[in-house]
């Protein structure tokens, strides 16, 4: 198939990209290279992609439509996958227009653009950051979500709001996504996983905010790859919700438009998973304990029955294992 992706010199778009390439697809990968972190990272990302046969980039910011609109219409994408972003939730407190820029206005290009293409599937990422503190766990998609912490988390609440009234509209079936703390190889530097992995090989102390006290739902990148390319083939078809045990579908009633959550459902602690990167690494950290930062949550915890009721699939790589491969990875990337 032809795919548009958006975000394919980001650590998930990347991946999710080279699977598609390996299986024989065409990817038309757009992408702004934008400075959030260092841009040497994204283009060796790109180059990478760019050995693949099947593979072109498209350089462009995607709130700028003029200057990609034109470029990725060529081949006619059968599937559109939006998982460009401005992510980080620290950094929306600093730079909340980049927030607007990229995840409201851009995405509501890559919205325009699938209403006038007409794909057999759209598929948006969005994140688990938008059950904001919600106490019940696990994290159900049906949850209240409408209370989000920090303007990043706003702006996926705002996308998956015209995501809905767009499918509903232009009948595009749409699913839309919730990631929870994606890690692994060619990862993002801002993350956690990155910082303490890199900070304990190369002898410096690590931060730990909350003092340690906080958990997450940390998902591998290659389950979630495998998660995403498994829904491809489960476009949401409107009047037709999927009945099968006791799992509640999300189906909306008015459109094929579904939201799914990808985690494993096996929240760790702060301070267990940091035990483990020592492990992996075999340097033992120095700890340096910080208050919770604005816009934080304190846990997430995914229920992923929709998504296994869905595809028969759910993540379910140990944390060791993942944490293991990106170590790997960053001694060989860095020459550490």
């Amino acid at each position: 198939m032809h795919f548009l992706i958006t975000g394919t010199a980001g650590f998930i778009g990347f991946h999710l990209a080279r699977r598609l390439l390996r299986e024989g697809h065409t990817v038309v990968g757009l992408d702004g290279m934008t400075p959030y972190y260092d841009v040497r990272l994204k283009e060796a990302r790109h180059a990478l992609l760019s050995e693949l046969p099947g593979f072109r980039p498209v350089i462009a910011m995607l709130e700028d439509r003029p200057a990609w609109q034109d470029q990725v219409r060529e081949p006619r994408p059968d599937v559109i996958i939006h998982l460009a972003a401005q992510a980080g939730v620290r950094y929306s407190i600093e730079n909340p227009r980049a927030y607007i820029d990229a995840n409201v206005t851009g995405s509501f290009n890559v919205l325009e653009l699938a209403k006038e293409l007409a794909p057999r599937h759209l598929l948006l990422a969005s994140t688990s950051s938008i059950y904001g503190s919600n106490e019940k766990v696990p994290f159900c998609e049906t949850d209240r979500a409408t209370e989000p912490l920090s303007l990043y988390a706003a702006s996926k609440v705002a996308m998956e709001a015209m995501a809905h009234s767009n499918s509903h509209l232009w009948d595009v079936p749409t699913t839309c996504f919730r990631f929870f703390t994606v890690y692994g190889p060619w990862g993002r530097p801002d993350m956690a996983l990155f910082k303490f992995g890199g900070n304990i090989l190369d002898g410096k102390p690590i931060d730990i905010y909350g003092h340690g006290r906080m958990e997450r739902d940390f998902t591998f990148v290659d389950d979630l790859v495998e998660a995403i390319v498994r829904l491809i083939d489960c476009a949401p078809v409107a009047g037709e919700p999927l009945e099968k045990g006791n799992v509640t579908d999300t189906l909306s009633p008015i459109a094929p438009y579904r939201v799914v959550n990808i985690g494993g459902g096996q929240p760790v602690g702060l301070l267990p998973f940091i035990d483990i990167v020592e492990r992996q690494t075999g340097r033992e950290a120095v700890r340096n304990m910080m208050p919770m930062q604005p816009g934080d949550v304190p846990r997430t915890f995914a229920d992923a029955s929709l998504l296994q009721a869905l595809t028969g699939y759910r993540p379910d790589t140990p944390v060791e294992t993942g944490v293991a491969a990106f170590v790997d990875w960053y001694r060989s990337y860095y020459s550490v």
